[in-house]
């Protein structure tokens, strides 16, 4: 019988990128298909909104449980209940003709991503490796590219937006089949507890009272929402209010995705040559003069892989330096808060955005994310310099 430790490193590591490759399709699908939703449903840019705040419950649930619940179950039957939780929600999502129902679901949704956002960001952590942090990204950004290229192909074939998240759940499931291998195996590198001696409530505790974590938290709260505000909104802006055509307007979004993925695949070669705080900042820098482009020149296309390539070192960066920056035992509690707040800012901003797109019109969303890029910049010092206070 073959021994329980006796399964390579590189399968945990292979898991983990599968597993941000099926989130990033999740999450990166959905800007392709909220016209069709809205269509569906009859919603407007306001009303829709509500299936991000469901979303964004489920994201502060998995904030304020992941330590806990990788510290009680273990990594990998955390990802599997999570894995399951959002397979769950994309059939859901693909079945349900009444739109309250897919609203609830949003809850599930994001607690599944969630979940697996902050698990495997934790696992990868303590790793410490840059180039391996960087590499988890860029295949969120596979996931996050393939998302509205599938999206986009499928809807031009004529196929129904609920039978693309059917496409969608199938790809997630496969996370349900590594996760339980796993479990069932007792693969050690995913059997452990992510925690220290120390209790993980304290842990968790200390962390939300520190405030290079608070600032962090916030940081990456709005990074993420820029992110996915982007990835959400930006095929309505080109295709409904600057009357682009539709496959222009998915295939453009797929370019910001490739940018991302791209710039992942780059950003621990960036981090040694620059370091990390200075690769942050060259890619804020970046990033706002991406978003003026977009919203000064509004018939281009060359934004969006900017936009992408600009944002691609921000996240992994920021985690991967947390071990840098805090105590040992506060590292996994601080990165599971971290991963989540990050996503619960994918539910938060695009949901504000909405608001003021519903009020105003479509046309002023990439204009209400400049200030965004502004604020990173401002927090990204302050961070900076209560590291140097320490």
């Amino acid at each position: 019988m073959r021994r329980k430790n006796s399964h390579p490193a590189w399968i945990g590591i292979a898991l983990a990128f599968y597993a941000f490759i099926a989130i990033g399709i999740a999450e990166g699908g959905l800007g392709v298909l909220l016209p069709s939703i809205l269509q569906t449903y009859h919603l407007t840019p306001a009303t829709v909104t509500a299936l991000f705040l469901s979303q964004m419950t489920g994201y502060i649930i998995a904030a304020m449980t992941s330590s806990l619940l990788s510290s009680l179950m273990g990594l990998a039957r955390m990802l599997l209940l999570a894995a399951i939780v959002l397979t769950s929600a994309l059939i859901m999502y693909a079945i349900t003709p009444h739109w309250f129902v897919m609203v609830a679901c949003g809850i599930l949704l994001g607690l599944g991503i969630g979940l697996i956002d902050a698990g495997i960001n934790t696992f990868i952590a303590k790793q410490e490796n840059a180039n391996l942090m960087g590499m988890l990204h860029a295949f969120y950004g596979i996931g996050a590219l393939s998302g509205p290229t599938l999206a986009t192909t499928l809807l031009a074939l004529e196929v129904d937006w609920r039978q693309v998240y059917l496409v969608v759940a199938g790809v997630v499931g496969v996370t349900i089949v590594g996760m339980l291998w796993a479990v069932l195996q007792r693969y050690q590198p995913m059997m452990v507890r992510l925690s220290t001696d120390t209790n993980p409530v304290a842990n968790l505790q200390s962390a939300l009272h520190t405030p290079i974590v608070l600032v962090a938290g916030l940081l990456l709260l709005i990074y993420v929402g820029t992110e996915v505000s982007i990835g959400n909104w930006a095929y309505t802006v080109q295709h409904v209010s600057r009357g682009i055509p539709n496959w222009i307007a998915g295939y453009s979004i797929s370019s910001y995705w490739l940018g991302l993925t791209l710039g992942r695949l780059g950003t621990g070669q960036m981090v040694k040559v620059l370091g990390a705080n200075r690769t942050i900042d060259f890619s804020l820098a970046l990033l706002l003069l991406g978003l003026l482009i977009w919203w000064l020149l509004p018939n281009q296309e060359l934004s969006f892989p900017l936009m992408g390539l600009a944002l691609a070192a921000i996240f992994p960066t920021l985690i991967w330096s947390m071990p840098q920056r805090l105590p040992a035992a506060m590292v996994p509690a601080a990165i599971g808060f971290l991963a989540s707040v990050g996503s619960l800012g994918a539910a938060l901003v695009p949901t504000v955005i909405g608001w003021i797109a519903n009020a105003l019109s479509l046309a002023v969303i990439p204009a209400l994310l400049i200030p965004l890029a502004v604020l990173m910049m401002i927090l990204h010092r302050g961070l900076v310099r209560e590291t140097s206070s320490r």
